[in-house]
Order: C-alpha cells, then structure tokens, then sequence
C-alpha cells in the first residue's frame, strides 16, 4: 500500500513538472509561435462554421483546436491551455503503459517531448495534437470492449479526428492482442471509401495523413509518423521492462535519462533560432513595442530584409532612423520597404510601414493578398482589422461593414469590431481618432500609379502633401541612401533642416556627409561600411 501511495505521488509530480515546463516554454520562450498561429486564422461562433468544419475527416479535432489557438490571442492563456492539452496526452499514454506494465510510467514523457519538438516546425496546426488525444482517449475509455464495437468505432473516429484513428487500432492491438489486428484492414478500408466518395477533392495522400495536421497542403512530414508511433512503440518497451526482474528505481533512472535524452536532441534541433527571432519582431510590430524590438537588434538582428524592414519601422516610430538607421544591418533598397513576395509572411512588416505612412491603398492590398495567401484557406482577425481600418478611411463603409460583420462573430475582437462598427458614416468620429484620423490626413491626395522601383518619389508625395508626415521625410531620405542616390540626399537636406524638427542635424546624416566629402574613406563610418558592403555584393553577382 506505501509504495502505491508513493507511486501515485510520483505520477502527479511527473505530471505537474510537464505542465509547469510546457506553460513557461510557450508563454516565456516561444510566445511569438503562438502570435503567428492565431493570426493565421479566425474563429467564429456561427453554426456554419462548425457545419464547415466538420464536414470533412478530422473536422471536429480541427474546430476544438481552433477554438484554443483562438486564445492564442492572450499569450499565458494559449499556453496554460497548450500545458494542459500535453498533459492529459502524457497522462493518456501512462494508462495504456500501465495496462502492459508497472514499470513504464515514466515513458509517458516521451510522446509529449517528441509532440514539443514537432511543434518547432511553425506550420504544425495543433489539429494534430488535438487529434492525438481525441484518439488516446477513446482507446482508453474503450478498454477491452466487444470486437464488433469497433465497426463503428473506427469509422466514426476518424471522420472525427481524421488519421490519428490510426493510434486506437495500434494501441488495442498492442495492449489486448493480434487478433484485434482486423482492424487495421477496415480502417484502410475506411480511409479508402472516404477518399473515391466524400473526400475526392482531396489527394489520397492528404486523406491518409490528414487534411488539417499541416499548414502547408500536400506535405507530411516525417516528425509526424515518429510522433504518432512513439505510443506503440512505447508499449512493446513497457512490455519488455515488465518481464526484467530489475529494481523498479533502476528501471525509472534508465528511462530518465532516455526522456532527458530524446528531449536534448529532439527539441534542441527542432527550433529555429533566426526564425523565431523573426517571428518575435512581427509580434512586437503588431503590439506595437518599438523600444523592445530596438533592445532586441541591438543585441542580435537577423540579415534578412524582414528584419531590417521591422528595426527601420521601430526606429522611425521612435524617431531615430536619420541617427541610427545605418547602425543596424541594412539588407540593400529593400530594407525600408519589401516588395510583394509570394508567401504569408514577408509582406507584415510592410503593410505595417505603409498604414503608418498613411499609403492606405498599399496597405489594403499588402493585407488582402496577406489574407488570400493563407494556404488552408483561413481568415486571419489581424488583417481583417486592417481591412477594416483602411476601407474606414477611404471611406468604402459597405466593405467595411461586410468585414465588421464577420469579426462580430469572433471572441477576442467583437469589443473593436462593435466600436469600428460606430464608425461607420461618421466623417466626424473618424476624423478625430488618434490611429484613422491621422492616416486618413496623411494619405495621398490623388490617385497615380504604384511603382516599387520608384518608391522614394512615392515618400516625396506624401510628404509634400503634408510635412507633419516625419516618418515620410525620413523614408525619402532612407530610400536615397539605400539606393546610394547621394546627390539627391545633398539636394533635398534642405527638408531636413525645414521640416525634419531636429534640434540639430541627425548624427547618422552627419555621417554621410562626412561620407561623401571624403568619398567614403571614413574609418568606422556606418554608412561607409554600408556602400562598401553593397559594392562587394554586386561585384560578387556578376
């Protein structure tokens, strides 16, 4: 009786430990994975939306998990709810070892270590994970029912989870014998049918690994299969350790260290550290955090055009880009603003520098096209926000309330939606807002062509159609720096002087000044390092 007492102490603490390490992982570590998840989709609480969802295989997994990454949207809720979902996985998986064995609990770990490096990958939707569990729980609420319960079982469980269905049938055949191994026959069966009758719009291979496990259509990776079968495989260990006549506390140091094991190299692989950097820049965007995004480049910036596009957005908010633009790394003429890349991503950070020029029409088709990338065909709240916000300012109200209506229905930004939604036809209320009000002042005044390779002239506009617009001037003259323009620095410093309001002249154009008297023999001039950096680019690509 005290060693069952002391072992049931055991597994709660086992189980304790994995939910406090999980919650501080996602809500201190990685709290940027989760901002991308939820901004790569929208939850609404409509009957339709449900009907949508579960009208294909693995509808109802793929609805319970984009009700949590909804939460998603209050970081330490997302991960206390993500710390709970890998618990009860751990928890589920320590039973079916404990109807093999009395010796394997601490394996239990393992599934939820391997989940944790899986999820490093950021197109991981937790539809799979959910789905997991969905599957772990039936398999252990079945227990050793009648055989024949699982014709139904097993169509319906997949329909409702989709491939994970394939955990049940390993697991009952593992835990209560081979000859439940028909089973796996009729679930390929199963998958068979659904494929040539509901699902034939969807390639065989999709319907056999899942239709909502992976963001990106089509692939499956291989972290996947190890996952799923890291419970079968489990469970013949947990068979074997049952039959040593070891000590039992030999047995759970040896599978501490395996668990330690695994985790070092599964999950220490698993995440990307540039990426995540570039994930946190775009989160720290979206909130707004100018200073924290400066802190953070300051100590390690990632060389990519994304990241230079968000440290010039930070420093220009703060109105530090004329000192200190060229103190960080710049990525050539496309480090203010990025054209139009063909992924979900790239395109953020400039959308963003466009609203806050107030060039509302680019930033419309920057988020619409943001919006259309989504591969599983999702809404995003984000953008729609944004939608929303620049056909408030131009004053297409019809669009707007389409879009407002839409956000009604979701948890987390019904309160703004309802708020724009008084908006609407109010030229007076739109004016005097602190956000609307300003873009709709600093927008163009009339229509011309887009034209990226030219889109310091588009700066130029802006400002001249209202010079309270600093961040434009400082853009105008970024732009001609980046290009190496600098006769049109020196033409147009001018501005600067008149209208920059700078108590003095900005220490990063005294640099360039300096730069260009000296024809760039300037040691430990950034500015200098920056040409000549760009100059042996190009000398290296012809």
């Amino acid at each position: 009786m005290k060693e069952l007492i002391v072992s049931r102490y055991i597994r709660w603490a086992v189980s304790l430990f994995l939910g406090i390490g999980v919650f501080l992982f996602w809500n201190v570590a990685y709290p940027q994975t989760m901002n991308y998840q939820e901004q790569n989709q929208l939850f609404l609480f409509t009957a339709d939306y449900l009907m949508e969802r579960i009208s294909v295989a693995g509808g109802l997994a793929d609805y319970v998990s984009e009700f949590i990454v909804q939460f998603y949207y209050i970081p330490w809720v997302g991960a206390l709810l993500l710390a709970l979902l890998f618990v009860i996985i751990q928890y589920l998986v320590g039973i079916l070892l404990s109807r093999v064995g009395r010796n394997g609990f601490i394996l239990s770990l393992v599934p939820p270590v391997l989940l944790l490096a899986y999820m490093g990958d950021i197109h991981v939707l937790l539809s799979f994970p959910v789905a997991w569990m969905f599957a772990l729980l039936v398999t252990v609420g079945m227990g050793n029912r009648c055989r024949v319960a699982d014709v139904c079982v097993i169509p319906l469980l997949y329909w409702l989870v989709g491939p994970a269905a394939w955990v049940y049938v390993w697991c009952r055949m593992l835990v209560f014998g081979w000859k439940w191994g028909w089973t796996a026959l009729y679930l390929l069966a199963v998958q068979w049918l659904a494929s040539v009758s509901m699902l034939q719009q969807w390639p065989l291979e999709s319907v056999m690994n899942g239709l909502n496990y992976y963001f990106i259509p089509k692939q499956t990776p291989a972290m996947q299969h190890v996952v799923v079968l890291s419970v079968p495989l489990l469970l013949l260990l947990a068979r074997w350790l049952e039959k040593m006549n070891s000590h039992r506390n030999w047995l759970w140091g040896m599978q501490l260290v395996l668990v330690a094991m695994i985790a070092f190299v599964s999950i220490g692989r698993s995440y990307d550290d540039d990426l995540h950097e570039l994930l946190m820049q775009d989160k720290l965007v979206r909130e707004g955090k100018w200073t924290e995004i400066i802190q953070r480049a300051e100590k390690h910036q990632v060389k990519t055009a994304f990241s230079s596009n968000c440290v010039n957005l930070a420093l220009a908010q703060r109105r530090q880009l004329a000192d200190r633009m060229f103190t960080f790394y710049q990525s050539g003429e496309d480090a203010l603003i990025m054209p139009r890349m063909r992924d979900n991503m790239s395109a953020f950070p400039t959308m963003e520098v466009f609203w806050k020029l107030g060039m509302v029409n680019s930033c419309l088709r920057y988020a619409s096209d943001l919006q259309e990338s989504i591969l599983n065909a999702r809404k995003s709240g984000r953008l729609t926000q944004r939608i929303i916000e620049c056909h408030l300012v131009n004053g297409n109200y019809p669009i707007a309330q389409k879009h407002i209506d839409l956000l009604k229905k979701s948890l987390f930004y019904r309160d703004w939606a309802e708020r724009m939604e008084t908006m609407l036809g109010n030229e007076t209320l739109i004016d005097n807002d602190r956000v609307l009000g300003k873009v709709r002042k600093y927008r163009f005044k009339n229509d011309f062509l887009y034209n990226y390779e030219e889109i310091e002239k588009m700066m130029g506009i802006l400002f001249v159609g209202n010079p309270d617009n600093k961040m434009a001037l400082d853009y105008f003259m970024g732009s001609m720096l980046l290009k190496g323009n600098v006769q049109g620095f020196g033409q147009y410093m001018s501005w600067v002087q008149q209208y920059g309001g700078y108590p003095s002249m900005p220490m990063g154009y005294q640099d360039v000044m300096k730069c260009i008297q000296a024809e760039g023999n300037v040691p430990g001039s950034p500015y200098a390092a920056y040409v000549k950096r760009m100059m042996n680019e190009k000398g290296g690509n012809r």
